[in-house]
């Protein structure tokens, strides 16, 4: 039987930044990865994709990207970023290994892992395995020949798909950045979109990360009560603002949101106006904002007035499509770029609430020596970020030293009277 002290689960940005963290505290730890290091970015990403953020934002404060700073580095890079960062670490990293089962130790503390490579014993578990677990596909489309259905993440670029045209369903990053590539291939496309924020790729000289860090929103905590929606924002063609109506411009055609598909008809809510209205008012409140900043302390940034221009609303905002036929239509493919769902059928632990989602403060467990790293929203905003993460795992460390000194402290032995 393997024991170890701390055993972390996934090597991506999580599990690199809590092996950083865990090996400078002096902590004994292992971590194991079912298949590379940043393993995500390599074969779950369409070729194309760069980082939503610049190389000098997207990144770990110990190592910086080589080249410019205000450059957007592609998912291959990114992948052997964290590969070199965690053998600059000296990161005990196990790849290869897949954790199946994790469950409370009989008899004894801590917990016990069942492995592809056999069974380990820790006395802390980590959760790094990130957000993007099981990919979200809404079950509205039946199966039907000529057409394939496939999640985003299986999107590698137009070549590999079948011949016709393409529904995109989803409008966050992905969606938008999966439909203007298509577009660019020459694939006629439609795209499906929900509600959504979208900030400005860059204002008044300054990118949006650096604008959402010195007005605070990356540190916003998280709002039970609150509708998070998803944001569209783009490094692509080195990083420009997503705008839906620029997109409908280029020959993307609009719709609302995918609602229902009955004999090969797809119908769509009425909503397309209202989503994209919704996106351009995110949008301007958050040009005040940089505005008022800027005055506030004095900045000396070019003023911008055409940033606040809207363009005119194309045919299919103003007359909206409610329905079409999939086979009129042409469409040879759906891509769902509708998110990912939570998977932790692996951990048979206390730690999740009667929906499955992990009970945790700032990523500690209501499971005593159980913790999560990498979740959106785990503690702010700005956690399932590369930045965001490597400051949740330095709290997540802090929390185990604490743990360990407990767990580690006997009173001294009394003599008897």
């Amino acid at each position: 039987m393997e024991r170890v002290e701390v055993l972390v689960i996934g090597a991506g940005q999580a599990g690199v930044a809590m092996s950083e963290h865990l090996g400078a505290a002096g902590i004994p730890h292992l971590v194991l990865e079912r298949g590379r290091i940043a393993e995500r970015w390599r074969s779950a990403r369409w070729d194309a994709l760069v980082a939503n953020g610049p190389a000098w934002h997207d990144r770990f404060p110990g190592q910086a990207f080589a080249g410019d700073p205000e450059r957007f580095p592609g998912k291959e890079e990114v992948a052997a970023y964290f590969a070199a960062y965690a053998a600059r670490i000296g990161a005990p990293i196990r790849t290869g290994v897949e954790v199946t089962r994790v469950a409370r130790a009989k008899g004894r503390p801590g917990f016990r892992a069942e492995t592809s490579a056999g069974p380990v014993e820790a006395r802390f578990v980590v959760s790094a395995t990130g957000p993007f677990q099981k990919p979200a596909v809404p079950a509205l489309i039946p199966e039907r020949p000529g057409l394939t259905q496939m999640h985003s993440t299986a999107y590698r670029n137009a070549a590999a798909l079948p011949e016709g045209a393409v529904l995109v369903v989803g409008s966050g990053s992905s969606g938008a950045q999966i439909a203007d590539d298509l577009d660019r291939a020459g694939r006629r496309v439609v795209l499906s979109v929900g509600p959504h924020d979208r900030p400005p790729r860059r204002y008044r000289g300054r990118d949006y990360c650096w604008w959402l860090g010195v007005l605070g929103l990356w540190d916003a905590e998280p709002d039970p009560g609150a509708e998070h929606v998803t944001i569209a924002v783009s490094g692509a063609e080195g990083g420009r603002t997503v705008d839906f109506r620029a997109l409908a411009a280029q020959g993307i055609t609009l719709v609302g949101r995918t609602e229902s598909c009955r004999d090969g008809r797809l119908t769509f809510a009425p909503d397309l106006a209202a989503n994209v209205a919704r996106g351009d008012a995110y949008y301007l409140a958050l040009l005040d904002a940089c505005d008022a900043f800027a005055r506030r302390n004095g900045l000396d940034l070019p003023e911008e007035p055409e940033a606040r221009r809207i363009g005119p609303d194309p045919a299919c905002l103003t007359d909206p499509i409610l329905s079409l036929d999939l086979v009129a239509e042409g469409i040879g493919t759906v891509i769902w770029a509708t998110g990912f769902a939570l998977d932790f059928d692996w951990l048979a632990v206390d730690a999740f609430d009667a929906a499955g989602r992990p009970r945790h403060r700032r990523g500690v467990s209501s499971e005593p020596g159980v913790y999560f790293l990498g979740l959106s929203w785990l503690s702010r905003r700005g956690s399932s970020f590369i930045w965001g993460v490597w400051h949740d795992a330095r709290f997540i460390a802090d929390h185990i030293a604490t743990q360990r000194g407990y767990l580690a402290y006997a009173p001294p032995a009394r003599a008897a009277e």
